[in-house]
C-alpha cells in the first residue's frame, strides 16, 4: 500500500505532503481544482514521461516521492535481480531538474525509468475509463480467469516447462540446420582440414625453413666464403694462426722480463685457442655443405604451399593458420556426434511436450469449471449497477501450439440486453458499461489475489442514484482486502471513504496553487452537502450528508 505522497514544484502544486491509511480513500473537488494535476504527479513517480512544462518554478527542480509498504508482494527476488536494497517500506522518487533532465530513484538508488515503471506496476493500479482497454487483451482475460480457477501454481509450472521447451526447441532447430549445412560442406571442410593438418604446422616453423632454403640456394657462394675464411686463418706464412703464434712468442718474452705483461700473453693465447675452434668449425661446415637440388625443391614447394594457404584462408601468419585448422577440426568433431545430440534433444522435446499437454489440460479443465462461476459473480455485481439483463460468457478455443497460457485462446463475450447474441466484449460494450464491468472484475479479483493499491479515476462518471450507491458499496467492500482510492464527484461514493481529501485551488497574490486537505468529520459533512446541493448549503443537504456518512 502507498503510505505517503510528497510533491513539490509540480504544475500548480507548490508543496504537498500527505499520508494515506488502509481501506478506502476518497478524493473530491470542483472540476478544474487540480485532481488531474494530482494524478499527473502520481504518474511521474510511477514512471511516466515528463518535460519542463511540469515545473511550477522553472528555476527549481520538481521532486515527487511516494512511500510504499511492500511486504505482501514477494518482491525480494525483483530487488535482488535489480541490484537494489530491499526495504519493507520502499521509497520511490522522481526528480525533474530545470535543465530538463529526469532522474528516478528506488530507496535512494538511481535507476532507469523502465525499472521504476516495472516496480510501480506491482504496487499501484491507476484505473480510468482509458484503462478499460486492458480487458480486451488476451493476457488480462487469462489473468482474471486463472485467479478464480486457482491456476497459479499450475500456470507457474507450465511457464517454466514452456521456457525449457522453447530453449531446447531453439537448440534443436539450430543443430538440425547445422547438420543439414554440414552434410553439404563436410567433404569440403574435411579437405581443407586435411590440407592444413598435412603441413604439420607449428608456430616457429617459418624462420628455420626460410634459412634452410636460403642456404641450399647459395651453396657454391657459401663454400667459397668458407674456403677463403679457412685460408685467412690457416695460411702457412701469413695466416692468422701464424701471426697469433708470433704475437704469443713476443708477449711471452715480454712477460719474462715483466710479470705484469703476462696478462696480455694469456689473452692472446686464449684467442689462439678460440681461433683454432673456429677453424675446425669452418672446416666441418665446408665438408658438410653440399648442393642438394632435390631437398631445395622439396622445401621450396612447402614454402610456396604455406604461402598459398595464407592466401586461401586470408591470413598472414602461421598462428592464424593454426587457428583456422583448429576451428575446422572442431566443426568436424561437432558434426560427427551431431546426430546423437539431435536425437537426445528430440527425446527431451517429446518428454516436455507430454508434460505441457498434461498441464495444459489441467489449466483448461480448471478454467472450464471456473468460467460459469466467474460469469455468475460478474452478473450479480453488474446487475446491482443498473445492468440487470447483462450476461457474460467465456469462450475457450483450442489451438495446436503451446502458447503463454496453455493450448487455448480466450475471449470474454457479452450480451447487454435480453435476446441479444453474445459477442466479444470489445465490440458491444459501451464506455460506461466497460467501467462497471472492470469494477466488477477487480472486485472479484481482490478476493483471490493480492492486488496493487488501486486508484479509480472518476470511473463513476455518468451514473447516479441507486447505481452510485452500489458502486460505492463495491469499492468499500474491495477496501476490506486492499487499499482503494477513488476520485469522484458522487457524494454517495465519497461518503464511503475511511479518509476523505479535498482538492481545491488557492489564490495567493498573483499565484494560483492546487492544495490537498484531509477533511475531518464536520468538514466532510459540509463537502458532501455541497456535492449534493451546490454552494448554497441547505439543512436538507446537511442532514442528507450526515445520513450518508452514518
Amino acid at each position: 500500500m502507498i503510505t505517503s505522497l510528497k510533491i513539490s514544484n509540480y504544475a500548480l502544486i507548490e508543496h504537498l505532503d500527505i499520508s494515506f491509511d488502509t481501506g478506502m480513500t476518497c478524493i473530491t473537488g470542483e472540476t478544474g481544482a487540480g485532481k488531474s494535476i494530482l494524478m499527473g504527479g502520481l504518474g511521474l513517480v510511477l514512471g511516466k514521461r515528463a518535460d519542463l512544462s511540469v515545473l511550477k518554478d522553472n528555476k527549481k527542480k520538481c521532486v515527487i516521492e511516494a512511500s510504499f509498504l511492500i511486504d505482501k508482494y514477494n518482491l525480494q527476488g525483483f530487488f535482488e535481480e535489480s541490484g537494489l536494497d530491499y526495504e519493507v517500506e520502499t521509497l520511490l522518487r522522481r526528480e525533474i531538474i530545470p535543465s530538463g533532465k529526469s532522474r528516478a530513484f528506488i530507496n535512494d538508488t538511481p535507476v532507469k525509468l523502465d525499472l521504476l515503471g516495472r516496480l510501480s506496476e506491482v504496487l499501484i493500479d491507476v484505473h480510468s475509463q482509458l484503462e478499460n482497454q486492458s480487458l480486451f487483451k488476451n493476457e488480462y482475460q487469462f489473468l482474471i480467469l486463472d485467479a478464480i480457477a486457482g491456476n497459479q501454481d499450475i500456470l507457474k509450472e507450465y511457464k517454466n516447462k514452456l521456457r525449457q521447451y522453447q530453449n531446447i526447441q531453439k537448440e534443436y532447430d539450430r543443430l538440425k540446420t547445422l547438420n543439414e549445412d554440414a552434410a553439404k560442406i563436410q567433404d569440403y571442410n574435411q579437405f581443407l582440414y586435411d590440407e592444413l593438418a598435412g603441413e604439420d604446422l607449428t608456430p616457429d616453423m617459418l624462420t628455420p625453413l626460410e634459412e634452410e632454403i636460403d642456404q641450399l640456394s647459395n651453396v657454391e657462394a657459401l663454400q667459397q666464403y668458407l674456403s677463403q675464411g679457412i685460408h685467412l686463418i690457416d695460411e702457412e706464412q701469413i695466416g692468422l694462426l701464424t701471426q697469433f703464434a708470433s704475437l704469443n712468442a713476443l708477449l711471452n718474452d715480454a712477460a719474462s722480463k715483466s710479470k705484469n705483461l703476462s696478462i696480455f700473453q694469456e689473452r692472446v693465447n686464449s684467442l689462439s685457442i678460440d681461433l683454432k675452434d673456429i677453424l675446425d668449425d669452418l672446416i666441418n661446415k665446408q665438408e658438410t655443405l653440399e648442393s642438394n637440388p632435390t631437398l631445395l625443391e622439396k622445401l621450396s614447394v612447402r614454402w610456396d604451399k604455406i604461402q598459398s594457404l595464407f592466401q586461401k584462408h586470408q591470413v598472414d601468419n602461421i598462428e592464424d593458420l593454426i587457428q583456422v585448422r583448429d576451428h575446422l577440426e572442431k566443426k568436424l568433431e561437432e558434426t560427427q556426434d551431431l546426430g546423437q545430440k539431435i536425437k537426445a534433444l528430440k527425446d527431451q522435446l517429446i518428454e516436455l511436450e507430454e508434460l505441457l499437454e498434461g498441464l495444459s489440460k489441467q489449466l483448461h479443465d480448471n478454467r472450464k469449471e471456473a468460467s460459469p462461476k466467474l460469469c455468475d459473480q460478474m452478473e450479480q455485481i453488474i446487475s446491482k449497477m443498473g445492468m440487470q439483463n447483462a450476461r457474460f460468457k467465456i469462450d475457450l478455443s483450442s489451438v495446436d501450439q503451446f502458447l503463454t497460457n496453455g493450448k487455448e485462446q480466450i475471449d470474454f463475450l457479452f450480451s447487454a440486453n435480453l435476446g441479444s447474441d453474445f459477442k466479444p466484449i470489445k465490440k458491444v460494450a459501451s464506455g460506461g458499461e466497460m467501467s462497471r464491468i472492470m469494477l466488477s472484475i477487480k472486485a472479484i479479483l481482490s478476493q483471490f489475489k493480492q492486488l496493487p493499491s488501486i486508484v479509480f479515476d472518476e470511473i463513476d462518471t455518468g451514473v447516479s442514484g441507486a447505481v452510485s450507491n452500489e458502486i460505492a458499496n463495491i469499492m468499500a467492500h474491495m477496501s476490506g482486502n486492499m487499499q482503494v482510492f477513488t476520485i469522484t464527484h458522487l457524494p454517495q461514493v465519497a461518503a464511503k471513504g475511511k479518509q476523505h481529501f479535498l482538492v481545491y485551488k488557492e489564490v495567493r497574490g498573483n499565484t494560483t496553487m492546487t492544495k490537498l486537505k484531509e477533511l475531518n468529520q464536520d468538514e466532510r459533512i459540509k463537502e458532501l452537502a455541497q456535492m449534493l446541493s451546490g454552494e448554497e448549503l441547505t439543512r436538507t443537504a446537511l442532514d442528507h450528508a450526515k445520513q450518508l456518512l452514518n
